[in-house]
């Protein structure tokens, strides 16, 4: 994982879990995930979150006023990065096998853990697909890092980059044609592409990092991160890379964009 990558990640580790103790009023620390990716129409559901038992990280979910708190993996390896299907049926999810990282879905309640990915290098980011039927995620070519689909219940494995540059943090746009990821080389950028792999365009070129792509639910615009000033500050841009927007300015980090619906 590059330098520039990781710093940004413990970064987000801070605001994310000063953000959840604020909102939810019980003392969760979430490690570089923000709650889980699933803002489909809908009435609001359970908050999925990984959460530090005292050992390691687990998954877990909360109702938004901070009740009814319940964890769903219990284990002796770390679990992050809840992703809800569209049903709000299951949560996909990824952790170590003591290997390496692996993706697995849970039933939304608990039980029904089901591993998706098991080779021997690190599959991590699942964000679900609008239809439920796909699981966009990162994974390792043997390389560096790329964009890969595969079915939502496993198998069906196909990649949707394939360069010489670290690709990761897919997001499906809201009709399920395009997917949002950033790519690092030089520095950090945003593209989109088609799940097939075709039609790659890049939304972002300047000598700053841009990160953390987030559809908004028309799928008219991408929230993200840029890093021009030294902190972390959210933006918008349309998906054809026009009309770049500033959201927000000030002297700390702001990370991890998630659209929703509300």
């Amino acid at each position: 994982m590059n330098t520039v990558r990781l710093n940004h990640l413990r970064a987000g580790l801070l605001a994310a879990a000063a953000g959840l103790l604020a909102a939810v009023g019980v003392f969760v620390v979430v490690l570089y995930a923000q709650p889980a990716e699933a803002n489909y129409p809908g009435k609001p559901g359970k908050i999925a979150f990984a959460g530090n038992d005292g050992t390691d990280f687990e998954i877990y979910t909360i109702n938004p006023n901070g009740g009814g708190k319940k964890q769903l993996t219990d284990n002796s390896t770390d679990d992050y990065e809840p992703s809800y299907s569209p049903s709000g049926m299951r949560i996909a999810f990824y952790a170590s096998d003591g290997n390496d990282t692996e993706i697995y879905t849970i039933n939304s309640g608990g039980g029904g853990k089901k591993p998706l990915t098991d080779n021997s290098t690190d599959d991590l980011e699942p964000s679900y697909s609008p239809s439920g039927k796909k699981i966009a995620y990162t994974g390792e070519d043997g390389n560096d890092q790329e964009i890969y689909t595969m079915n939502a219940g496993g198998g069906g494995k196909l990649p949707v980059t394939d360069n010489s540059s670290d690709d990761y943090w897919p997001d499906y746009a809201p009709g399920g044609k395009r997917i949002a990821y950033t790519n690092y080389g030089p520095d950090e950028e945003i593209y989109t592409i088609q799940p097939n792999g075709g039609g790659m365009q890049p939304l972002t070129d300047n000598s700053s990092d841009d990160e953390y792509p987030s559809y908004s639910p028309s799928g008219k615009r991408i929230a993200f991160v840029n890093y021009a000033g030294g902190d972390g500050e959210i933006w918008t841009i349309r998906p054809n890379g026009g009309g770049r927007q500033q959201v927000t300015d000030n002297a700390t980090n702001d990370d991890d964009p998630y659209w929703g619906t509300q």
